[in-house]
Protein backbone atom coordinates (compact mmCIF):
# COMPACT_ATOMS: atom_id res chain seq x y z
CA UNK A 1 0.00 0.00 0.00
CA UNK A 2 1.38 3.38 -1.04
CA UNK A 3 1.88 5.86 1.79
CA UNK A 4 0.71 9.45 1.41
CA UNK A 5 2.31 12.40 3.14
CA UNK A 6 1.49 16.10 3.27
CA UNK A 7 4.34 18.44 4.17
CA UNK A 8 3.41 21.92 5.30
CA UNK A 9 6.42 24.08 4.56
CA UNK A 10 8.71 24.32 1.54
CA UNK A 11 11.94 25.39 3.22
CA UNK A 12 15.12 23.35 3.51
CA UNK A 13 13.62 20.82 5.93
CA UNK A 14 10.35 20.45 4.03
CA UNK A 15 12.24 19.99 0.78
CA UNK A 16 14.57 17.37 2.28
CA UNK A 17 11.69 15.41 3.83
CA UNK A 18 9.76 15.55 0.56
CA UNK A 19 12.78 14.11 -1.23
CA UNK A 20 12.99 11.23 1.21
CA UNK A 21 9.30 10.43 0.88
CA UNK A 22 9.48 10.54 -2.91
CA UNK A 23 12.51 8.23 -2.84
CA UNK A 24 10.45 5.85 -0.70
CA UNK A 25 7.68 5.82 -3.30
CA UNK A 26 5.19 7.75 -1.19
CA UNK A 27 2.65 10.15 -2.62
CA UNK A 28 3.76 13.64 -1.59
CA UNK A 29 1.89 16.90 -1.21
CA UNK A 30 3.79 20.08 -0.32
CA UNK A 31 1.77 22.97 1.08
CA UNK A 32 3.23 26.47 1.35
CA UNK A 33 2.16 30.11 1.60
CA UNK A 34 3.77 30.60 -1.81
CA UNK A 35 2.68 27.83 -4.16
CA UNK A 36 5.66 28.63 -6.40
CA UNK A 37 7.94 27.54 -3.55
CA UNK A 38 5.98 24.31 -3.20
CA UNK A 39 6.21 23.66 -6.93
CA UNK A 40 9.97 24.20 -6.81
CA UNK A 41 10.50 21.38 -4.31
CA UNK A 42 10.19 18.65 -6.92
CA UNK A 43 8.11 18.24 -10.10
CA UNK A 44 6.70 15.00 -8.65
CA UNK A 45 5.01 16.66 -5.69
CA UNK A 46 1.42 17.85 -5.49
CA UNK A 47 1.97 21.55 -4.79
CA UNK A 48 -0.74 23.46 -2.93
CA UNK A 49 -1.24 26.81 -1.29
CA UNK A 50 -1.67 27.03 2.47
CA UNK A 51 -5.32 26.49 3.27
CA UNK A 52 -5.94 23.90 0.55
CA UNK A 53 -7.19 20.49 1.72
CA UNK A 54 -4.56 18.05 2.96
CA UNK A 55 -4.26 14.75 1.10
CA UNK A 56 -1.74 12.83 3.21
CA UNK A 57 -2.43 10.35 5.97
CA UNK A 58 0.82 11.63 7.51
CA UNK A 59 1.15 15.40 7.92
CA UNK A 60 4.59 16.87 8.58
CA UNK A 61 4.71 20.38 10.03
CA UNK A 62 8.02 21.52 8.52
CA UNK A 63 7.74 24.96 10.05
CA UNK A 64 9.31 27.02 12.84
CA UNK A 65 7.75 26.66 16.27
CA UNK A 66 5.97 30.08 16.25
CA UNK A 67 4.03 29.02 13.13
CA UNK A 68 2.30 26.06 14.81
CA UNK A 69 -0.58 28.14 16.16
CA UNK A 70 -1.44 29.39 12.66
CA UNK A 71 -1.35 25.86 11.26
CA UNK A 72 -3.66 24.59 14.00
CA UNK A 73 -6.03 27.47 13.33
CA UNK A 74 -6.02 26.70 9.60
CA UNK A 75 -6.03 22.91 9.66
CA UNK A 76 -7.17 21.87 13.15
CA UNK A 77 -10.23 19.93 11.99
CA UNK A 78 -8.34 18.28 9.13
CA UNK A 79 -5.58 17.05 11.44
CA UNK A 80 -7.98 14.87 13.42
CA UNK A 81 -7.46 11.20 12.66
CA UNK A 82 -4.08 11.76 11.02
CA UNK A 83 -0.48 11.25 12.03
CA UNK A 84 0.91 14.73 12.66
CA UNK A 85 4.68 15.08 12.80
CA UNK A 86 6.15 18.02 14.71
CA UNK A 87 9.72 18.83 13.67
CA UNK A 88 10.10 22.07 15.61
CA UNK A 89 12.73 23.09 18.11
CA UNK A 90 11.07 25.64 20.45
CA UNK A 91 14.16 27.80 20.87
CA UNK A 92 14.46 31.40 21.93
CA UNK A 93 16.19 32.41 18.70
CA UNK A 94 16.91 35.91 20.02
CA UNK A 95 19.36 34.49 22.56
CA UNK A 96 19.96 30.87 21.46
CA UNK A 97 20.10 30.25 25.20
CA UNK A 98 16.81 28.63 26.21
CA UNK A 99 13.83 26.57 25.20
CA UNK A 100 10.55 28.49 25.40
CA UNK A 101 8.38 25.63 26.66
CA UNK A 102 8.08 24.53 30.31
CA UNK A 103 10.75 22.11 31.51
CA UNK A 104 8.14 19.38 32.03
CA UNK A 105 6.58 19.83 28.59
CA UNK A 106 7.50 20.13 24.90
CA UNK A 107 6.34 21.72 21.69
CA UNK A 108 4.97 18.33 20.67
CA UNK A 109 2.96 18.02 23.89
CA UNK A 110 1.51 21.48 23.32
CA UNK A 111 0.57 20.49 19.78
CA UNK A 112 -1.06 17.25 20.98
CA UNK A 113 -3.17 19.24 23.43
CA UNK A 114 -4.21 21.66 20.67
CA UNK A 115 -5.25 18.89 18.24
CA UNK A 116 -6.51 16.08 20.51
CA UNK A 117 -7.92 14.10 17.59
CA UNK A 118 -4.51 13.75 15.95
CA UNK A 119 -1.71 11.29 16.70
CA UNK A 120 1.29 13.55 17.26
CA UNK A 121 4.82 12.30 16.63
CA UNK A 122 8.00 14.24 17.35
CA UNK A 123 10.60 13.60 14.65
CA UNK A 124 13.26 15.24 12.46
CA UNK A 125 14.07 17.94 15.03
CA UNK A 126 17.45 16.33 15.77
CA UNK A 127 18.34 16.29 12.07
CA UNK A 128 19.70 19.04 9.88
CA UNK A 129 18.34 19.32 6.34
CA UNK A 130 21.73 18.46 4.85
CA UNK A 131 21.92 15.09 6.61
CA UNK A 132 18.38 14.27 5.50
CA UNK A 133 19.21 15.20 1.91
CA UNK A 134 22.38 13.10 1.82
CA UNK A 135 21.04 10.31 4.02
CA UNK A 136 24.29 10.20 5.97
CA UNK A 137 25.93 11.71 9.03
CA UNK A 138 29.62 11.25 8.44
CA UNK A 139 29.86 7.69 7.17
CA UNK A 140 26.74 6.28 8.85
CA UNK A 141 23.09 6.43 7.77
CA UNK A 142 21.03 9.33 9.05
CA UNK A 143 18.71 8.30 11.89
CA UNK A 144 15.33 9.96 12.42
CA UNK A 145 14.30 9.61 16.07
CA UNK A 146 10.51 9.45 16.51
CA UNK A 147 8.63 9.85 19.79
CA UNK A 148 4.89 9.41 20.21
CA UNK A 149 2.19 7.62 22.16
CA UNK A 150 0.60 5.95 19.11
CA UNK A 151 2.65 3.03 17.79
CA UNK A 152 0.63 2.97 14.57
CA UNK A 153 1.40 6.64 13.96
CA UNK A 154 5.13 6.05 14.34
CA UNK A 155 4.82 3.05 12.04
CA UNK A 156 2.99 5.22 9.47
CA UNK A 157 5.87 7.70 9.45
CA UNK A 158 8.40 4.89 9.11
CA UNK A 159 6.38 3.40 6.24
CA UNK A 160 6.28 6.76 4.42
CA UNK A 161 10.11 6.82 4.49
CA UNK A 162 10.74 3.11 3.99
CA UNK A 163 13.04 2.74 1.00
CA UNK A 164 14.69 6.13 1.44
CA UNK A 165 18.24 6.66 2.67
CA UNK A 166 17.30 7.27 6.32
CA UNK A 167 16.18 4.94 9.08
CA UNK A 168 13.46 5.72 11.60
CA UNK A 169 14.06 4.64 15.20
CA UNK A 170 11.32 4.57 17.83
CA UNK A 171 12.46 6.85 20.67
CA UNK A 172 9.56 6.03 22.98
CA UNK A 173 6.46 7.86 24.16
CA UNK A 174 5.59 11.48 23.49
CA UNK A 175 7.14 12.34 26.86
CA UNK A 176 10.51 11.73 25.21
CA UNK A 177 9.85 14.71 22.95
CA UNK A 178 11.28 17.00 25.61
CA UNK A 179 14.58 15.09 25.52
CA UNK A 180 14.58 15.20 21.71
CA UNK A 181 13.98 18.94 21.85
CA UNK A 182 16.83 19.34 24.32
CA UNK A 183 19.06 17.36 21.97
CA UNK A 184 17.95 19.48 19.03
CA UNK A 185 18.65 22.60 21.09
CA UNK A 186 22.18 21.42 21.85
CA UNK A 187 22.85 20.55 18.22
CA UNK A 188 21.61 23.95 17.02
CA UNK A 189 23.70 25.87 19.54
CA UNK A 190 26.81 23.90 18.61
CA UNK A 191 26.29 24.67 14.94
CA UNK A 192 25.45 28.32 15.58
CA UNK A 193 28.62 28.60 17.66
CA UNK A 194 30.62 27.03 14.81
CA UNK A 195 31.60 24.07 17.00
CA UNK A 196 30.16 21.77 14.34
CA UNK A 197 28.88 22.20 10.80
CA UNK A 198 25.29 22.53 9.61
CA UNK A 199 26.06 19.64 7.26
CA UNK A 200 26.68 17.16 10.07
CA UNK A 201 25.04 16.28 13.39
CA UNK A 202 24.55 13.55 15.96
CA UNK A 203 24.60 9.98 14.70
CA UNK A 204 23.20 6.75 16.17
CA UNK A 205 25.61 3.87 15.64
Amino acid sequence: MTSSISIIGAGNMGTAIAGLALAAGSEVQVVARDVTAAEAVDPAVDAAELGKPLTGDVVVLALPYPALDDVVATYGDQLAGRTVVDITNPLDFSTFDALVVPADSSAAAELAAAVPGASVVKAFNTNFAATLATGTVGDVPTTVLAAGDDADAKAALAAALDGSAVRVVDAGSLRRARELEALGFLQLTLAAGEKTAWTTGFALL
